[in-house]
């Protein structure tokens, strides 16, 4: 059984930075590609950033210059930092796992993964 545990989240001054854990389990880490996805109030959910099994990166162009993603495959751990953040960054932010073996493309909708984790809530106070 595939779990997502994300851990990091919390209240943040505006401007600060974030850094996001989550830690998989249940199948190969390696194999797959990443994601994070957040949840504002009111709001739908959306794509953050995402990593492949091969080390490709993706962002949402909107926060493409303040985010970044990474992978450990020895920890089965995926990593979302974000810097500069400001009031609207609060939601709920939750990691995913791509239900497609070594997919290598560019294209990351939230049907594309299996697996969520619980969310962590990060909110930024002004």
């Amino acid at each position: 059984q595939v779990q997502l545990v994300e851990s990091g989240g919390g209240v943040v001054q505006a401007g600060g930075s974030l850094r996001l854990s989550c830690a998989s389990s249940g199948r190969t880490f390696g194999a797959y590609a990443m994601g994070w996805f957040r949840q504002a109030p009111g709001k739908e959910r959306e794509f953050v950033a995402a990593i492949t099994w091969s080390v490709k990166r993706y962002y949402a162009d909107a926060l493409n210059d303040r985010t970044t993603i990474s992978r450990d495959n020895a920890a089965n751990t995926v990593e979302l930092r974000m810097s500069f953040l400001k009031p609207e960054d609060t939601a709920v932010y939750y990691c995913a796992g791509d239900r497609r073996p070594y997919y290598d493309g560019s294209s990351f909708p939230e049907n594309s993964f299996a697996y969520w984790g619980q969310g962590t809530q990060v909110t930024v106070s002004s």
